[in-house]
This record gives C-alpha cells, structure tokens and sequence, in this order.
C-alpha cells in the first residue's frame, strides 16, 4: 500500500516530467501532440514486466500478460500514471497557444 504523501509527490513528478519532456519534444520535432501519441506506449514500458522481444516472439502471450497487468493496477498506480498523460496533453495546449500567439519554437 502506497502512502498518501508519495502519490502526491509521485503524481506531481509524472505530470511536471511528462510536460517537460513533451514541451521539448514538442519544440524540437514541431509536432504539437507528439508526446500525448507516445505516452501509452511509454506507460506500457513502464508497466510491463517482460522482455521487448517477447513481443515479437509470442505475442499472444506478451500481449494478454500486459492485459493482466494493467487490469491488476492499483488505484494510486492509475492516478499516477493519468497524471503523466495529463502533463503531455497540457503540454501539447501550452505549445499550440504559443504558437498562435505568435512565439516560434525553434
């Protein structure tokens, strides 16, 4: 059981870590919601516990393992993680606004 002080931190750390990195990827590649795209597939990194290439292997078993697991999530692994996808999508908002405020990123 997490206590409730580390999921606020672990939340506030997702969505501050996840904007950052979505704003300069945002910047860099001149995508506006290139890191809202890659945050479930960063989200499935996270959460798995197998080898990358067993998806490539058996991925009838890869795929319902990872299934399990994102079923079997606790309710403050959720929030975290929503958390994280919040920080990309505001960051994706806060590049567009920018950007129509005539602020050219790179």
């Amino acid at each position: 059981m997490i206590s409730l002080p580390v999921v606020i931190i672990s939340v506030i750390l997702f969505f501050v870590l996840f904007f950052g990195i979505g704003f300069l990827l945002n910047m860099l590649l001149r995508m506006s919601w290139i890191m809202a795209i890659l945050y479930p597939i960063v989200c499935l990194f996270i959460i798995n516990n197998q080898k990358m290439i067993a998806y490539v292997r058996e991925p009838g078993i890869a795929f319902s393992g990872i299934g399990d697991r994102i079923v079997s999530l606790a309710a403050a692994d959720i929030i975290i993680l929503l958390s994280g996808l919040i920080g990309a999508i505001v960051s994706g908002l806060v590049i567009n606004a920018l950007r129509k405020r005539g602020y050219q990123m790179f």
